[in-house]
Order: structure tokens, then C-alpha cells, then sequence
């Protein structure tokens, strides 16, 4: 009996063994001959603790052109990293590369490699380094410079890498197309002194390619009137006509960042403009205030804010707080370095001064808010003279209704066009 009893326990536990080591991974009982494909260490953290409270590597985007790239790093929250370049070494084993470290973050399965090949960057590399660090690398061929800052809401850090072509090359990026939707339907006449000019050829001289931005769009409306008048829809009015307006009377190419509602980031409205190496950029927008009776026009360009309302007008526009435009005054030093300030600074001044002429001559009571400055996002990286134009206050209540106005969008155009021009024939 005691036989039986010996016997019926030994075979139950030779049966929970078995059980118990049929259950385990193959590499915990095969050690190093684990069978099947090994996950990486980026499957292995997405796979574990989705409230782990690390920063997640979303997704890794590039823009680029045979003398810039633009690497852009987007993640689900803040955290804090470190970039170091590593230039080639003496024996010519190891190449160039640049590389940023992002701490407290793990790498979202999916994201890859991306190949550039562009005469500056070979590729873009990313992984996980550490498991609580992931790294991104970038194999440098030949850059001249470059720069690191964050932009927020969606957090997200850009790497904007510089160099020299090594052979002349077309201006024109067949990457991107011309975006030439017909315009809205024009229900009101257009004012007297509006009317087509006799035919003088215009000659754009050294300018061959502008990129008009309309702000905003998709899920980002812009500022709102209570009305429901979005800023989204009214400077996309604006910004088709433009369009339509320098293509036909200036003859320059435009190249639209937006020609329908959809959302761009706003790294990327100024990459567009340096992927197809534009002359100049002008991002059109509709101003608010807090105060309903606040009114008029004012043109932007970049630099440091130098008082607190230009400096709400960019927390607006970058669609963040103020405490992130101040912090990114603070590295906005550093960033102006190779910025065409002065060719910006005199563009703006040109459609300012034309804008509000004409605005002003047709509508009356218009005030001038001159040209101003500030930490716009979406100038930031530009190498081309960049302007924003506020075109009235959505805010106030006679200023929405002209903005929805065809003649008023009209009136506006035609003075952002005078100003260019002006702008255009002061070149050299």
C-alpha cells in the first residue's frame, strides 16, 4: 500500500514538472539555441507596461534637399535628452555621425530606420539603447552645421542639418507638385482700382518660388469667433487667391503648404519651403484678442518677442503656452544665426505698408499695427525671407464680417501682391 502511495506521488510530480517546463519560453530552457524570432528590445518594453510612465518614440519623419534636412523626433510627452557629434575618425574606420539620446523613453513598435541618401545624411537610425534610453543616429556624408531644438504640443525635438551641394542641380523639386485647386466663386464685384492693369510684364528677378502657408486646418481650427467663423477657412480663402493672384500677375511659382482642410505640422510647413527651395515664405493667419474691440493688421517675422502681446500673438500661432515661447526665446539665440533677419524684417515692412494702403482706402477706419516680431514655430528653420500676416481680428465683430467678405479677401491679397512686388524690385 505504502508502495502504491510512494509510486502515485512520485508519477504526480514528475507530471507537474513536466507540465511546469513545457510552459516556459524556449530560451529559458534552451538558453542561447532559442528557437524562432528574437524580439527586439523595442517590442519587448512596447510589449510590457503601457502606464510604465515613460516617454514613448512615436514616429521619426525627414524632409530634405540636396544642401538641408530636417529630422523630426515625435513623442508622446516631454523628456529630456542629449546630443553629441562624433566626427570621422583619423584611420577612417568609423564614419561621422551625430547622435541624440532621449532619456526615460522607450521606442513604440514600428517605428524604423529611414534611409536619405541626400548628400548630407546616409540614414536616419533608431533604437532602443538602454531600456530606458532610445537613441536616434545620423550617418553623416557632408554637413556644414546643424541644430537641435524642441517644439511642443505634440512634443517633438527637430534636427535641422545644413551643407553644400556638391553639384548644381535644378531648382525645381519634381517631389513636389504646384498646388493650383480654382479658386472660390467670386460673388462680389471686385473694387475699381482692382482691375487688370494694362499688360507690363513683371520680372520677378532672383525670385522663381514662393510657398504661401495658410495656418492652421484639419483638426487644428485656428482661432474662432463666436459666430462660428473658423481662422482655418477664412486664411485658406485668402491663401488660394494669393496664390492664384502671384501665379498670374507676378508669373512666380507657388507652391501652397496646405490647398484643402487638412492638418500640417507646423515643422513641416517651413521644411516644404526648404525642400523646394523657395525665395520666400508668407504664412497667412487671422488674428484674436481677449478685448472685442481689438482690431487691425500687423505682419510678423521672426526674432524675439520684445513685448508680452507679441509674445501671446506666437503662444496663439504655435498653438501652446506662453511659458514654451519663452523657452523657446531662450534657444532662439542660437537658432538665428544663419536667419535672413534683415531680408525678412524688410519684406514684412513691404506688405505691411501696401496691405494697410489698401485696406485701408477701400474699408476705411483701419488701424496699422505695424510690423512686429516673435517666436513663430512655423518660421522657425526657414532659410528663405519669411513673414506672417495677421489680415484683421476674428475676434471683432466687424473685422469677421469683413474677413468672410470676398472683396475684403480680395483688398488683402492685392496688397500682400503690392508688397511683394515693392520687395521684389528692391532686390539687387
Amino acid at each position: 500500500m505504502n508502495i502504491r502511495k510512494l509510486a502515485l506521488t512520485i508519477a504526480v510530480i514528475v507530471l507537474v514538472l513536466f507540465s511546469v517546463i513545457t510552459a516556459l519560453p524556449s530560451a529559458a530552457v534552451a538558453g542561447k539555441s532559442r528557437t524562432g524570432p528574437k524580439k527586439s528590445n523595442a517590442e519587448i518594453l512596447y510589449s510590457g507596461n503601457e502606464s510604465d510612465g515613460q516617454t514613448v518614440v512615436n514616429e521619426l519623419r525627414t524632409w530634405s534637399n540636396p544642401d538641408y534636412t530636417r529630422i523630426a523626433i515625435i513623442m508622446d510627452k516631454e523628456s529630456t535628452y542629449e546630443y553629441h557629434l562624433i566626427k570621422k575618425d583619423e584611420t577612417g574606420k568609423l564614419p561621422p555621425r551625430l547622435y541624440l539620446d532621449i532619456k526615460g523613453a522607450r521606442l513604440a513598435r514600428g517605428v524604423r530606420d529611414i534611409p536619405i541618401g541626400d548628400g548630407l545624411l546616409k540614414m536616419a537610425r533608431v533604437a532602443q539603447y538602454r531600456a530606458d534610453i532610445v537613441r536616434v543616429v545620423l550617418d553623416i556624408d557632408n554637413i556644414r552645421e546643424f541644430k537641435v531644438f524642441p517644439l511642443s504640443d505634440p512634443y517633438r525635438i527637430i534636427i535641422d542639418v545644413r551643407g553644400e551641394r556638391k553639384t548644381e542641380l535644378s531648382r525645381a523639386d519634381e517631389s513636389i507638385k504646384t498646388l493650383e485647386p480654382p479658386p472660390p466663386e467670386e460673388k462680389e464685384q471686385q473694387p475699381p482700382e482692382e482691375k487688370a492693369k494694362p499688360a507690363v510684364p513683371f520680372k520677378p528677378g532672383k525670385i522663381r518660388r514662393i510657398v504661401v502657408d495658410p495656418g492652421h486646418g484639419g483638426h487644428d481650427p485656428g482661432a474662432m469667433n463666436p459666430d462660428g467663423t473658423r481662422e482655418k477657412d477664412v486664411v485658406l480663402q485668402i491663401a488660394l487667391k494669393l496664390a492664384k493672384k502671384i501665379r498670374e500677375e507676378l508669373g512666380i511659382d507657388v507652391v501652397m503648404t496646405r490647398s484643402t482642410d487638412i492638418f500640417i505640422p507646423l515643422e513641416e510647413r517651413t521644411a516644404i519651403a526648404n525642400k523646394v527651395n523657395a525665395d520666400l515664405f508668407i504664412s497667412i493667419h487671422a488674428n484674436s484678442s481677449l478685448s472685442k474691440s481689438a482690431s487691425g493688421i500687423e505682419t510678423y517675422y521672426l526674432n524675439l518677442a520684445k513685448t508680452e502681446k507679441a509674445a501671446r500673438v506666437a503662444a496663439r500661432e504655435n498653438n501652446t503656452s506662453l511659458d514654451k515661447v519663452n523657452l523657446l526665446q531662450a534657444i532662439l539665440f542660437d537658432l538665428m544665426a544663419n536667419y535672413k533677419l534683415n531680408d525678412s524684417a524688410r519684406l514684412a515692412d513691404d506688405v505691411q505698408k501696401n496691405l494697410y494702403r489698401k485696406i485701408d482706402k477701400q474699408f476705411g477706419g483701419t488701424k496699422n499695427l505695424g510690423v512686429k516680431q516673435g517666436p513663430f514655430y512655423v518660421l522657425v528653420g526657414a532659410t528663405m525671407p519669411s513673414i506672417l500676416v495677421e489680415t484683421a481680428f476674428i475676434s471683432n465683430g466687424t473685422e469677421v464680417e469683413r474677413l468672410k467678405n470676398s472683396s475684403y479677401q480680395d483688398t488683402t491679397v492685392s496688397g500682400i501682391v503690392e508688397g511683394v512686388k515693392e520687395y521684389i524690385a528692391s532686390l539687387k
